[in-house]
This record gives C-alpha cells, sequence and structure tokens, in this order.
C-alpha cells in the first residue's frame, strides 16, 4: 500500500526539553491510525509538526509522497482536520458553516453544494441545516465540526477526540461517519483518550511518552505486550481481610483490589485461574454474587506502558 505520511527522524524542542523526540513511522493509505499518549506526550506537537502548523528542528516528513512545507498548498487542499475545540461561525447557519470551509477547496458551485449534502447525511444533520451553532446540543455541534472537516472529501483525515463530553447517540454517529470515511477511501489519524474506541475502530496504533514511541503495533499485538494473563471481578459483600491476603498469596496473582463489594484479581500467568479462585471460595465459604473474567484490555496496556500518576 501507498505511504500517505512518512515521518523520519522528527524532533521538537523547547528551550532544553524535547517535545518530540526522533519519531520516525509511516501511515498507509486507507488505514485508522490510533495516535495515543497521556497529557505532554507529544502528540499534539507531532500533528502539529506533521501539517506545518510547527517547525521543527529536525527529521523530515512527506505526504503523498511529498516533502510536507507551510506553503505546500497542493497537499493541505487533499487534508482535513478536526480539532478538538470546535472551530464554526456563530453568525452562520449549519448548511451556511458547511458550505464555507467546504468553499475554501472547492470553486465549483454545483459540486461545492454536492459534496456539503454528502457532508451533512455523514453526520446525520438533515433537519438542523437552517439552525445556528448557539441552537444546537454539544454533540450536534460536534458533527457540525466534523462536516465542516471533511466537507470537501479530503484523502487524509486528522481527527482529534471529536467525541469529549458528547451523549452515547451523538458519538455513536461519529464513529459510524468515520468508519463510513476510511470504507471511501479516506486515511485517518485519530486521537483520543477512549480506549475502547481505538479498540473498535484503529487497524494500528502508536502509543507515545514524553516525546518518544514507546510502543506500536494492532491492539492484539499491543496486548500482548501486557504482563497481565487475566483479570477477575467477583461482586462479593463483607469480604475478610485475611481472605484478600490469602488471595494475594496464590502463586499466579500479580495485584488484589477489593472496593465497593467488587473483589478483582488480576494474574501474571495461568489457565486455571477461575477454577481455582471458585474451589478457594466454596473451601473457605464464601458467598458472592457475580464473578467473571476479562482478558487485559488496551486501556490495561496503556496504564501499564504510561503509568497511573496523574499528568498535567
Amino acid at each position: 500500500m501507498q505511504k500517505m505520511i512518512e515521518v523520519k527522524n522528527l524532533t521538537k524542542k523547547y528551550k532544553t526539553k524535547k517535545a518530540v523526540d526522533h519519531v520516525s513511522f509511516t501511515v498507509l493509505e486507507g488505514e485508522i491510525l490510533g495516535l495515543l499518549g497521556p497529557n505532554g506526550s507529544g502528540k499534539s506537537t507531532t500533528i502539529n509538526c506533521i501539517l506545518s502548523l510547527l517547525s521543527f528542528d529536525e527529521g523530515n516528513i512527506t505526504i503523498f509522497n511529498k516533502e510536507m512545507k507551510p506553503n505546500a498548498y497542493d497537499i493541505k487542499k487533499d487534508i482535513g482536520v478536526v480539532f478538538q475545540e470546535v472551530a464554526v461561525f456563530d453568525e452562520l447557519t449549519v448548511i451556511d458553516n458547511i458550505r464555507y470551509f467546504c468553499g475554501l477547496y472547492m470553486k465549483d458551485k454545483r459540486k461545492r453544494e454536492e459534496y456539503v449534502e454528502d457532508a451533512i447525511r455523514l453526520v446525520g444533520l438533515e433537519e438542523f441545516k437552517k439552525y445556528y451553532p448557539k441552537q444546537l446540543s454539544g454533540g450536534l455541534l460536534r458533527r457540525l465540526n466534523i462536516a465542516c472537516g471533511i466537507s470537501h472529501k479530503p484523502k487524509l483525515i486528522f481527527f482529534d477526540e471529536p467525541t469529549v463530553a458528547v451523549d452515547p447517540q451523538s458519538r455513536n454517529n461519529i464513529l459510524d461517519g468515520i468508519k463510513t470515511l476510511r470504507e471511501k477511501g479516506a486515511t485517518i489519524i485519530y486521537t483520543t483518550h477512549y480506549m475502547e474506541e481505538v479498540e473498535i475502530l484503529c487497524d494500528r496504533i502508536i502509543i507515545l511518552d514524553k516525546g518518544k514511541i514507546i510502543a506500536s503495533g494492532t491492539v492484539d499485538e499491543l496486548k500482548s505486550l501486557s504482563s497481565i494473563e487475566e483479570k477477575i471481578s467477583v461482586e462479593v459483600i463483607g469480604l475478610k481481610k485475611s481472605i484478600i491476603a490469602d488471595i494475594q498469596k496464590f502463586e499466579q496473582v500479580k495485584s488484589v483490589a477489593y472496593e465497593n463489594a467488587v473483589l478483582v484479581v488480576t494474574y501474571k500467568k495461568g489457565k486455571n485461574n477461575l477454577t481455582d479462585l471458585m474451589n478457594y471460595f466454596k473451601e473457605k465459604k464464601v458467598e458472592y454474587n457475580t464473578i467473571f473474567s476479562e482478558r487485559p484490555t488496551l486501556n490495561d496496556v496503556f496504564l501499564e506502558l504510561t503509568g497511573k500518576e496523574l499528568r498535567d
């Protein structure tokens, strides 16, 4: 497949601090790449460098096999950007906002109207064409923001946390729309803090921390990096501390937590952990309500790789 983006040895410094430290990766045509990382990891700086919104100190960036520069308008006309902050005109209606942004790239009026209607259908705003932004809910406003960013049918689209603070219905609409864009041939860079979205959408994932790539691969490949083999959750009321201490001593157990009447036992290895735990409960006459087992999630892997401390 064709390389849509190639980043080589990208380095961006702020005084003595390296916000991006010799980062290299490629994005292939037609894929959705998840770019993840905690706050301050270098995600936004990397994207802004790729888009030539920021200068950088070292490295090389090519898009569509051409060097990306601030004045590379032949490249930029085929790029769509949907930033986290909604950027629309309050004095324009929904349809006029989309017309304006589409018109920046599309001069043919007939074709522009066709593209605008396609964007409205994609995000489900058919009933709100004549509304002003102040009349829209948060979810509808984000859908308008997306329509404005993709109305010119770009080949490459950057989404920066497009589902922040929206209701489940709008979130599903946005995720379905992104899938549709990919099905129609778009290549997508997606950033989010919602790991379940990454599992649903992304073909490949890059995790950044402290300006460096610390892991990359498919969801399954990243999960294989986890030291966790299995996590068992049990709803049990009034569990004695002695029982918790016993479970902590099991050979395969990595950690034990008990909070709000839910016991969570994390195992580092082993294949019969659930059976062993249930047998132990039976022996100790521990009564429980529900019990279930799950493999490590992408969120588990993310926290294991980047740490659990709070970030600014």
